[in-house]
């Protein structure tokens, strides 16, 4: 470190010489007197970072933003942070202090306000889990007992009293109670919106296939469709592609290493693959909707017989509602009999709108009889309901239906299909639904204070004859016909050799030929989809797991 006491002493040597004859000369010299000593008697300056006045709620943690010291000759020194932030409310201080090397001292001071838990805070949601979660849960007597004041993190709660539920292995409940926000939610349930690219995938012998394109969303109007094959991804701000197999090879992680960093503006390239024809397509991420239907409803004619209507139905949403009516119209005025309902990626939605559903296809057959029952737990008996079959403008009466459904079918979709048995011939083809047999309410902590909003499942749905239960899924029921088809992404829906959609026009037209390959109309289901939460990961050569509400992800 240099010297802080500086003495300059400089020593000047002056000679002069005269012109002259034979005279001799004379000379001097002399000593300037010395420079006064420099001494640092400045401070450091101390600079906090963030807001000298912090405000958090009782029971959250004070995270330390810091200080940094500048000094007029030592540069950058070391802060000493002291002063201690207790968890009562109250008002605290945090002393910030330094010096030079000279010995000049700085201090300066944080106030961190402690304010008493409101109606949105920590303690306040994690009570609002508790309370509501012992009252409404369906199984509330199986919740596990723990102490609730240990967690300061209201989804850690939930979790841990879930735990009993979601590991038993029975399937009634893998994960399909959480917390979201208002705003969230309310999205969801409406619009369906989103932000991204408005696809879903589907993996197929290790590779991975676009297995859903939304109309009018980014990837569908720059030309990404069902059945193309991703051979390689260029992500935002990446100079190269990267292959699929390379991303296998290095076990990237979906959704990041196909889509990138979930709901950001972002621009992506796609190598796709298609029919022997291969292009590259970018996208990019926007403010997307799930429209209710797949492309439009379609009539297909027979050879021998009345057409032929199919539906593919997304999602049970407010949206859903003109589409589902315009489709029962249009089957109506065609004639049609035979109706093909495509739920493959349907995980339900809102009960209002499967009610609908019923009405427009059994208001008329079933006309006053119960179409379903939603039952609460014992505490809340008095808050069970209702429905029964009444026929809407636009209610048409097919005599036959076939459902395509998967793993990714539940909910809403298997109350229609459970709803409907005891009224109309049907048969469900494909594979195993979901076995989503419960249905949530939406707790809200405080809708005027605060977004927190739980979803909970609250109830069990039953048919109009009390049927319910299926928590392993429709097909393990033993109740319906099930012919077992493959949900073949590599071909556009509708198209008559897409694997479902071949083996539900089949049964309907009589030939059961498909079917007899089945080993039983009661065969043990495949392994259920697992659940995950919103922002999860997992390995990139697999297909995605379920929603926290059932739904099949988009991306």
């Amino acid at each position: 470190m240099p010297s802080k006491l500086i003495t300059a002493l400089v020593i000047s040597l002056s000679v002069a010489a005269c012109g002259g004859g034979g005279g001799g000369g004379g000379g001097g010299s002399s000593l300037p007197a010395p420079v006064a000593a420099q001494q640092d008697t400045s401070p450091p300056v101390i600079t906090l970072t963030g807001d000298s006045s912090v405000r958090i709620v009782e029971g959250e943690t004070y995270e330390e933003l810091g200080a940094t010291a500048q000094d007029d000759v030592d540069g950058a020194i070391n802060v000493t942070v002291s002063g201690d932030v207790g968890s009562e409310p109250g008002v605290y201080i945090v002393t910030y202090s330094a010096t030079d090397a000279a010995g000049n001292a700085s201090e300066i001071t944080r106030e961190v306000i402690v304010v008493a838990d409101p109606s949105c805070g920590i303690a306040s949601q994690v009570q609002f889990v508790k309370q509501v979660s012992e009252s409404y849960y369906y199984w509330y007597d199986e919740l596990a007992d723990v102490d609730a004041e240990d967690y300061s993190d209201p989804s850690q709660y939930l979790s841990a009293i879930m735990q009993p539920i979601w590991n038993d292995g029975t399937g009634r409940d893998p994960g399909f109670s959480y917390l979201t926000t208002i705003e969230d939610d309310t999205q969801r349930f409406t619009s369906g919106a989103f932000f991204g690219y408005g696809v879903r995938y589907r993996i197929i012998d290790n590779n991975f296939y676009f297995a859903d394109s939304y109309e009018e969303g980014p990837a569908h109007t720059a030309g990404i469709r069902r059945g193309q094959r991703l051979l390689a991804v260029k992500r935002d701000g990446e100079a190269d592609f990267e292959t699929w197999d390379e991303l296998v090879a290095r076990n990237a992680e979906l959704p990041s290493a196909v889509f990138g960093t979930r709901g950001e503006l972002q621009t992506t390239v796609f190598r796709v693959e298609y029919e022997g024809v291969e292009s590259e397509i970018s996208v990019t991420t926007a403010e997307t909707t799930t429209p209710p239907l797949a492309g439009e409803a379609l009539v297909i004619e027979r050879n021998n017989g009345t057409p032929v209507g199919y539906i593919n139905f997304r999602t049970f949403i407010d949206a859903a509602d003109g589409p589902l009516r315009a489709a029962a119209t249009k089957f109506r005025d065609a004639g049609v009999t035979d109706l093909i309902i495509d739920l493959r990626y349907n995980g339900g939605g809102l009960v209002r709108v499967a009610e609908t559903f019923l009405n427009l296809l059994a208001g008329d057959t079933a006309n006053g009889e119960l179409s379903y029952i939603v039952n609460l737990n014992d505490k809340h008996q008095d808050q069970n309901s209702t429905a029964n079959f009444s026929p809407l403008a636009e209610t048409f009466s097919p005599l036959r239906i076939a459902f395509i459904t998967t793993g990714g079918s539940a909910s809403a979709s298997e109350l229609l299909i459970n709803g409907l048995d005891p009224h109309i011939e049907l048969a469900i083809v494909g594979s195993e639904t979901s076995g989503k047999a419960v249905g949530q309410y939406a707790f809200d902590l405080d809708p005027d204070e605060c977004e927190t909003r739980l979803r909970l499942i609250a109830f069990e749905i039953q048919n109009g004859e009390g049927q319910g239960g299926y928590f392993t899924g429709l097909v393990s029921t033993g109740r319906f016909t099930f012919f077992e088809a493959a949900d073949d992404s590599t071909r556009p829906f509708g198209d008559a050799q897409e694997d479902s959609f071949e083996a539900a026009f089949n049964w309907l037209s009589g030939n059961q030929q498909r079917a007899l390959g089945v080993k039983s109309t009661k065969q043990r289901p495949a392994e259920p989809t697992p659940v995950a939460g919103f922002d999860a990961s997992w390995p990139v050569n697999e297909d995605a797991p379920l929603n926290p509400d059932g739904s099949v992800r988009s991306f």
